[in-house]
């Protein structure tokens, strides 16, 4: 199977590593305690904790693994490499939603980064995928599941 290529930004790819560096030392050894004091308290057909400790190491570990695909495929985002001119991942846009009269502003990222509560979109979503090569001054539309929406791009920045 062929993998995907993972965008991240170098803030994101190191909060990955951070992430899994965590996991790998911190989390297991937790969670190897957890296990070691419930096995102490004996039959295992009918003991919770171990039970609990069991899922969570297999949780731990399924996510570790899934860190590490993203951090095999990660196509780091050179910041030097981010232009003003177009809209490109990692770019932050200053818009004005045509409809509602206001201003907003996104940074696009990855799809791992995504954020929404620090306006942080994919690349991959309606409103990223259609700004992506714009320009400041033009006006987008935007197909999203509410309909068309029109942005015009105030500003590009890094």
């Amino acid at each position: 199977m062929e993998e995907k290529e993972v965008i991240l930004t170098q803030e994101g790819f190191d909060n990955i590593e951070k992430e899994l560096e965590y996991l790998r030392t911190e989390k297991r050894a937790e969670i190897a305690e957890r296990i070691k004091i419930a096995l102490g308290f004996g039959d295992l057909s009918e003991n919770s904790e171990y039970d609990e400790a069991k899922t969570a190491q297999a949780e731990n570990e399924a996510k570790i693994a899934e860190l590490e695909n993203k951090v095999r495929y990660a196509k780091i985002i050179d910041e030097k490499d981010i232009d003003t001119k177009t809209v490109q991942i990692g770019s932050t846009v200053k818009l004005y939603d045509v409809e509602f009269d206001e201003e907003v502003e996104y940074t696009i990222v990855g799809s791992t980064e995504v954020n929404l509560a620090e306006n942080r979109i994919s690349n991959e979503s309606p409103i990223g995928s259609a700004l992506l090569g714009a320009k400041k001054g033009q006006t987008v539309e935007v197909n999203a599941p509410a309909g068309v929406i029109q942005y015009k791009i105030i500003s590009i920045k890094k």
